[in-house]
């Protein structure tokens, strides 16, 4: 395929800038790059408008970087919200691209940004917060938080605890119930009370075994011959 040398007069991703110098297939410079006024043809004539064309790239290059920095700073403080289908168990159908990201950009914020410029090593598969580089500028790049959510409830984790609990009360109330059904008695008085056989014990050893009990003394009785002489008088 026939080659031509062109001077490109605009930027062109991926092929250059203005004032550069380039080979593109004679079809591709003849039907699209003339036409839409992109290039001219390299000419000795076209030559001289190389270094205007260099002063122009220099200034849309600034205006660039200084855009680019106020966006920068701008998309820091935003948070893109992506609602996607998720099943029950909050695993997502499909996922979140480059393109999707640009798409919300413009409906949310009203932002126009080339999704080639939204850096994805991989399309987003999750729910949640995600951290996103921007390469704006060849010498400017920025963050912006994506978040992804479900359009259906995700159920909630911590449903097996609230089931658990209705278990625990009802098995507390049982162990309730046996403490209240227990006599007193036997609550009052343990069985096998060390303390007690103490007692026993030593009242035993302080009573001396076959020593009687001492009896209560009489009243000595008066004798006869004084009560004889009592009656006679």
């Amino acid at each position: 395929m026939p080659k031509t040398e062109v001077i490109l007069t605009h930027n062109i991703i991926g092929l250059g800038a203005e004032s550069d110098q380039v080979k593109v297939a004679a079809g591709y410079a003849r039907n699209y790059l003339f036409p839409q006024r992109l290039a001219v043809p390299l000419t000795m004539a076209n030559k001289r408008q190389i270094e205007a064309l260099r002063q122009r790239r220099a200034d849309r290059e600034a205006h660039e970087f200084n855009t680019m920095s106020e966006l920068a700073k701008g998309v820091a403080k935003l948070i893109c919200l992506i609602k996607v289908k998720a099943g029950e168990d909050g695993k997502m159908f499909g996922s979140v691209t480059a393109g999707v990201i640009a798409d919300e950009l413009k409906h949310q914020f009203d932002i126009s940004l080339d999704k080639r410029k939204i850096h994805l090593e991989h399309p987003i598969r999750t729910l949640g917060d995600h951290e996103i580089e921007l390469h704006l500028h060849a010498e400017v790049k920025g963050t912006l938080k994506v978040r992804v959510e479900s359009l259906t409830p995700v159920a909630a984790p911590v449903a097996a605890v609230t089931d658990a609990k209705p278990r625990t009360e009802k098995r507390g109330r049982h162990v309730e119930e046996e403490k209240a059904g227990k006599p007193e008695s036997a609550e009052a008085k343990p069985k096998g009370d060390k303390h007690a056989k103490a007692e026993k014990v030593e009242a035993a050893e302080a009573k001396p075994k076959g020593e009687k009990p001492v009896k209560a003394e009489k009243t000595p009785k008066a004798p006869k011959a004084e009560k004889k002489e009592k009656k006679a008088e």
